[in-house]
């Protein structure tokens, strides 16, 4: 079986899987999640990718976690590559989205639609997912840095990238998310990028768009958890972007049997970060408007037989198979939002797994 390399904090070691734990063809429910847990003995984790849409196919690898540091992973450098880079849609065309949202919007259909936009990368040679992994571990773009393969056959597509973003960790009782809604794009001149950074704090647009993403979670954890609490928003800055995020926390409620951090990412996914509000309604305008996004702006991370772990947003990411690498960013759109403003915030977006393979 492949090699899974992820880098601290998703995972502290290196990994190595040791046998596909289950592959559903009826989605990824709560009773798949308990099977997957109660499968887990003591030293092993389940490694898990659940795609955008709640009712798609989600996949389990058993990994069996060794004492290599992921620091010491050595991977190849990227080779020499022509490239050739499709937008799908067009700009233009997705401009055009924007403003259909938009219209929806204020006619009431919802309040809020998070809209992406993809690239494709055909590469010659192909990329590897190695050394495309080597270099997010070198820039550090995202805190979670992984590579996953999406299925059990060798040579498969796999998902890879470096997400800033915290969707849900689970230790003992204790429970943490980090949503990150509403962005600008980083400067390369400081007083430009400060200017920037207290200018997002300040946004009403932002702003709202951020607090839809908390009131969710914070509702969604309240339904398992005591005392949830939030924190003030503040910036949070990658290499390419800074975001508005906000620090939530609670503590399970005592029962005999708690949620697990996989059951409690999938009571969580899809946050209005990726997907808008009312879910009902984005998820209906986004198979409007948009492709098919498999696991782009799924869930990526690792559950142990005790139920601990910890779970990203599968952002800035990539699926990789054969020569063909599939990028996604969205932009969040709202009462406000700027066609031209969300094509720049989404490229910015884009511009993180370009330079991690060499564009």
């Amino acid at each position: 079986m492949p090699a899974v390399r992820p880098a601290s904090p998703l995972f502290a070691t290196d990994a190595t899987i040791a046998g596909t734990v289950l592959e559903t063809s009826q989605g990824h429910g709560p009773q798949w999640a308990d099977r997957v847990v109660a499968s887990l003995r003591p030293g092993e984790r389940a490694l898990i990718v659940l795609p955008f849409r709640p009712d798609d196919d989600g996949i389990g690898h058993r990994v069996a976690v060794v004492a290599t540091p992921a620091s010491v992973l050595v991977a190849p450098r990227l080779r020499a590559a022509d490239h050739q880079v499709s937008e799908l849609p067009s700009r233009t065309q997705y401009a055009d989205r924007v403003r259909t949202a938009l219209d929806w919007i204020a006619a009431g259909r919802l309040q809020k639609v998070v809209l992406g936009r993809s690239l494709e990368v055909r590469s010659d040679p192909p990329l590897d997912a190695d050394a495309v992994v080597a270099r997010l571990l070198a820039q550090r773009p995202g805190r979670y840095v992984f590579r996953v393969p999406l299925s059990a056959e060798p040579g498969g597509p796999v998902l890879l990238g470096a997400s800033p973003e915290l969707l849900v960790s689970r230790r003992g009782r204790v429970v943490r998310s980090l949503p990150l809604a509403g962005s600008a794009p980083r400067s390369s001149d400081p007083d430009q990028d400060r200017s920037r950074a207290d200018a997002l704090l300040e946004s009403a647009k932002d702003r709202r768009e951020h607090a839809f993403v908390v009131e969710a979670i914070v509702a969604a954890l309240g339904e398992v958890c005591d005392g949830v609490v939030a924190d003030e928003q503040r910036v949070v800055s990658t290499d390419t972007l800074h975001h508005l995020g906000t620090r939530i926390g609670g503590t399970l409620t005592a029962n005999e049997v708690s949620p697990s951090a996989l059951h409690l990412a999938q009571l969580l996914h899809p946050t209005p970060a990726i997907g808008g509000a009312p879910t009902a309604s984005a998820l209906q305008a986004i198979a409007e408007l948009e492709e098919d996004r498999g696991p782009l702006t799924g869930v990526v991370g690792w559950v142990d037989g005790t139920g601990d772990g910890e779970f990203a947003v599968a952002i800035r990411a990539g699926v990789l198979d054969g020569d063909r690498l599939r990028l996604h960013a969205g932009a969040g759109i709202v009462a406000g939002s700027d066609p031209e403003a969300e094509l720049r915030e989404t490229g910015a977006k884009l511009t993180t797994m370009l330079k991690a393979v060499g564009l």
